[in-house]
């Protein structure tokens, strides 16, 4: 199969090659999947699972990439829920080689049924920047209706999902990005817009929830806006600031059946709609990577026409 891979963590995203593979098999409780798209973070260039498995040893050249949607071809021993012939979404593991190749074998609970109606596409964009969103929200920062949200970041793969579920779930929401995000904030949902570089985000007063992707400055200022009770949530590592009176709390996103089902259902009836920012196929893939264009959203490499 084609697959690309990455042997050199100073080369970064200029070390990756298009190489042939292996087919991989499914392991017990497993599953192989045909990929027809998959989803990548360049941030992932940087985190240790790409370079070493489990047990700290060196894994390259390994396959990246652990979003995807596809179809089933093969069965490990002692898999259930999920038939050959079946249309999947989901998240790979971090530990094991990804989804920006032909095919990939993974665990079988860390994918959900994609409906019929939904885009290959659609469904790569969705695992990271859905699941991240959803955690963040709801299982780490126990949003309530009527509550407010710092949603950083607000146009990029991840805060537009935060924006859209947080509005949906009847949140006042405050989004933030450059000057140019202004309007795509907005007409993700957010009541508000903050731009970095020229407003006081000072100025909105307290809320009950940030949404951080940022980190460092932008983290501790955001930390002090935060109400007596309220949540600070990140997913750029430990957290550097605290609420003077709440809770500070960091996460790497999981995979969970459950909601992806949530989230692709919302998108099925509109609730939420994804934000694809660049569409390449496989063969173009490593040049699109590289590219020094800005576009938000998230990157989707078509593996299958």
């Amino acid at each position: 199969m084609k697959a690309i891979i990455v042997k050199d963590e100073a080369a970064g995203t200029a070390g990756m090659e298009l190489v042939e593979r292996p087919e991989p098999q499914a392991a017990i409780n497993d599953v192989v999947v045909q990929i027809h798209a998959a989803g990548f973070v360049n941030t992932e260039l940087g985190w240790p699972s790409t370079w070493a498995d489990r047990r700290d040893q060196n894994r390259t050249p390994s396959i990246p990439g652990h979003e995807l949607a596809g179809v089933v071809t093969a069965l490990g021993y002692g898999t259930t829920g999920l038939s050959v012939g079946q249309r999947v979404f989901g998240l790979a593991d971090w530990h094991r080689d990804g989804t920006l190749a032909e095919y990939v074998a993974m665990e079988a609970r860390n994918l959900a049924p994609l409906p019929g109606d939904v885009d290959f596409t659609v469904g790569a964009s969705l695992p990271i920047s859905g699941l991240t969103a959803w955690q963040g929200l709801f299982l780490h920062g126990r949003l309530q209706a009527g509550q407010s949200v710092l949603a950083h970041g607000a146009v990029g793969a991840v805060g537009s999902m935060v924006t859209q579920l947080a509005r949906a779930a009847g949140a006042y929401v405050v989004g933030t990005g450059r000057a140019a995000d202004r309007q795509k904030a907005l007409d993700f949902g957010a009541n508000e817009f903050v731009d970095l570089e020229n407003d006081t985000l000072e100025d909105i007063g307290g809320v009950d929830l940030v949404f951080d992707v940022i980190g460092g400055d932008i983290q501790r200022r955001s930390a002090a806006l935060i109400r007596s009770g309220g949540t600070l949530v990140t997913v750029v590592g430990p957290a550097e600031a605290r609420p003077v009176d709440g809770l500070a709390i960091d996460f790497v996103v999981e995979a969970d059946r459950s909601q992806l089902t949530e989230i692709v259902q919302r998108v099925r009836d509109g609730r939420i709609r994804t934000n694809i920012g660049k569409i390449s196929t496989l063969d173009d893939a490593v040049a699109a990577f590289n590219s020094t264009e800005r576009r938000a959203g998230k990157t989707v490499i078509r593996v299958r026409p």
